[in-house]
């Protein structure tokens, strides 16, 4: 009799363990934190932006992730307690990650950041699969909304050749300023950044002005910016436009403009035209009108003359400046400079804003 009690109660031990490691957790449990542009359909959440981030607090050990890929170049990171602990590349279609096994008992904060922009392909999040329950999800203290490009993104940061190569391998949106300065202020982030993309010319066939108020870029379904309202919005952008209004044997160029440079008045409308879309979706925001660090705030360029003639023009006190300094290195800008960049704005941002 007591040789089946043991078996019993041991039976019951192996049962509540299992049920613990087997712990399903849909995709809209509201416990389940959402950092970025996100899309959270029927069946699914959708990820495609950088930086876009799933986090959760959770007590236990382990935790798994249903996610599929849409092309399998996407890059996660995946944070543990505030550390990056490893750095996952997704398979295409749907399968199942271990994100974190053998964590000490107790509580835990884990976060899945999409490092890649939207050309590597979106992402579906399906749900999670943990040893234990979800806690209360985190709160953050400030809300900051980028809008940049290739910097932004992260491209090529962590290409240590040289070579500066835009491949998925080398993108890591986590080191990029707007992370950097974001993580320090504890801000909930939104970042709508895409590399080689301008105000008035990219290196396809679209730009920022086409895309900022989308779900997906490449779709046609329209954000509600209802859903997120930034205190501080950041505009880091017109780097590309700098190169490309005068390659006049760009195909782009040959499309928009022609044989003739666009004039400074076009580049600058255009610019406060953007702006004003901004200012029209977040009426009591602060934006900050950004710049650099690569050749476009170079010594005697002009681009940050059509910046603050552009503010200027807009004659709204609660839109700003900022400059980066040139960074004065070959291609985009490394980890270490991205991190000066972050510390540049941190700064400018405390300063300004009282942060």
């Amino acid at each position: 009799m007591k040789k089946l009690s043991l078996i019993f109660l041991l039976t019951l031990v192996f049962a509540d363990y299992v049920a613990k490691a087997q712990t399903i957790v849909n995709f809209k449990d509201p416990k389940i934190f959402y950092m970025g542009r996100t899309s959270v359909r029927d069946t699914s959440a959708e990820l495609s932006w950088t930086a876009a981030a799933i986090i959760i607090n959770f007590n236990g050990t382990t935790v798994k992730a249903t996610l599929n890929d849409e092309k399998g170049l996407n890059y996660y990171n995946v944070i543990v307690d505030d550390k990056v602990v490893q750095v996952i590349k997704l398979k295409q279609g749907q399968n199942e990650y271990v994100l974190a096994v053998g964590l000490p008992a107790g509580k835990h904060k884990l976060e899945l950041f999409k490092r890649t922009e939207y050309d590597w392909g979106r992402t579906l999040f399906c749900g999670f699969n943990i040893d234990g329950k979800l806690l209360a999800p985190p709160t953050y203290k400030h809300r900051i909304e980028y809008y940049g490009d290739s910097i932004t993104c992260g491209m090529a940061d962590e290409d240590t050749s040289g070579k500066d190569r835009g491949d998925n391998d080398y993108e890591n949106g986590y080191a990029s300023y707007a992370n950097v300065a974001a993580r320090y202020f504890n801000a909930d982030m939104h970042c709508i950044s895409k590399s080689g993309i301008g105000i008035v010319i990219s290196w396809f066939d679209y730009v920022m002005p086409n895309i900022y108020d989308k779900i997906y870029a490449h779709g046609d379904e329209k954000w509600d910016f209802s859903k997120y309202t930034p205190e501080i919005v950041v505009v880091n952008l017109f780097q590309n436009d700098s190169w490309l209004t005068k390659a006049k044997d760009n195909e782009q160029f040959k499309k928009q403009f022609g044989s003739t440079p666009p004039t400074p008045e076009f580049i600058i409308s255009h610019y406060q035209a953007f702006i004003k879309n901004i200012r029209s979706k977040y009426p009591k925001a602060k934006i900050v009108c950004a710049l650099g660090s690569m050749d476009a705030t170079k010594e005697g360029s002009p681009w940050p003359g059509y910046i603050e003639k552009a503010v200027a023009g807009l004659n709204d006190k609660g839109i700003y400046t900022h400059f980066f300094a040139f960074k004065n290195t070959p291609g985009h800008p490394s980890v270490a400079e991205q991190k000066a960049m972050g510390e540049d704005l941190i700064a400018y941002i405390k300063t300004t804003f009282k942060w």
